[in-house]
């Protein structure tokens, strides 16, 4: 990976990630339109650089999060009970989500099919009652919760399952996409402290690495993952603010008919193109991954 592409794929997340187009399956699709072979590094750097869009989310809504003076404990609570079938779940089907990343194929499918399910979102739930975070139960944070976890299967997007897990419990558009975005902090911290220094690369290989050891390898995997990560928070920054004004006035229909033309190019696209050859160990590992995105 050179540094032009850990740029391209830094604005790719940051412009997607809480987009309910899934930012897996286009970081994805960027690699392998950029030529970019599957390597262990690939991997962990497409999760890490979830990190610097975890960060906008706490700088844009920062009142929410650490507003001490007026301290809201349920707040906290309702997050770390949602997050709790996320973690669960991505623990027992870590590998077998990991193995469905490199299939372009299955991940343009599901953009197809997830924005089909998008066109008639709005016309679903006409009657949401609930407006602001402070009205959410524990019980309906939960919820929530496990309508994330439909995004392991790449290409799915956690922040459209989340969004519609919310609007199913009365959640307003704006109401849902924020707390999709609060119950994002504590889901893809969780997934990027686990891929970087908990989880092992490579396992298969003769060279196994933690990915915080792929990190410090070199001088230049550091510089990629701190660019990688500022990039993502800056482009993230902006993407949040756009979402929330486009999805309060036009719903879900746009970002529908964006996941159904983008899939069915990417179906015709990957069907009649060779996947990039993965790099060997005498290459060196490079990397993958995540999530529900």
């Amino acid at each position: 990976m050179n540094t032009l592409q850990a740029i391209i794929l830094a604005i790719v997340e940051g412009l997607t990630e809480y987009l309910p187009i899934s930012s897996t399956a286009h970081m994805g699709f960027t690699a392998a339109l950029m030529g970019m072979p599957e390597s262990e590094f690939l991997k962990m750097f497409q999760v890490s650089i979830q990190f610097g869009a975890i960060l906008s989310i706490v700088v844009l809504y920062w009142k929410k999060f650490f507003d001490f003076k007026n301290f809201n404990f349920n707040f906290y609570i309702k997050l770390a009970c949602a997050v709790i079938p996320a973690l669960i779940l991505g623990k027992l089907f870590d590998d077998k989500i990991e193995a469905v990343l490199g299939n372009q194929i299955a991940i343009s499918g599901m953009l197809v099919f997830g924005g089909v399910i998008l066109l008639f979102v709005d016309k679903w739930f006409k009657h949401p009652r609930i407006d602001n975070e402070k009205e959410i139960s524990i019980k309906t944070a939960v919820t929530i919760g496990f309508w994330q976890c439909l995004a392991m299967m790449p290409g799915t997007s956690r922040s459209a399952a989340s969004i519609i897990g919310g609007m199913t419990q009365g959640l307003t558009r704006k109401a849902a996409a924020e707390f999709s975005f609060f119950l994002a902090v504590p889901t893809m911290l969780a997934v990027t402290v686990y891929s970087v220094f908990v989880k092992t690369w490579g396992e298969e290989t003769a060279n196994p690495m933690k990915g915080y050891e792929m990190i410090i390898q070199d001088q230049e995997h550091i510089t990629l993952f701190i660019l990688g990560n500022v990039i993502a928070f800056i482009v993230a920054l902006v993407a949040v603010k756009t979402f929330i004004s486009v999805l309060t006035k036009y719903g879900f229909k746009f970002w529908g008919w964006y996941r159904i033309i983008i899939g069915i190019i990417l179906l015709i696209y990957f069907g009649n193109t060779p996947a990039p050859k993965a790099k060997t160990e005498e290459n060196n590992i490079e990397t993958t991954m995540i999530q529900h995105k």
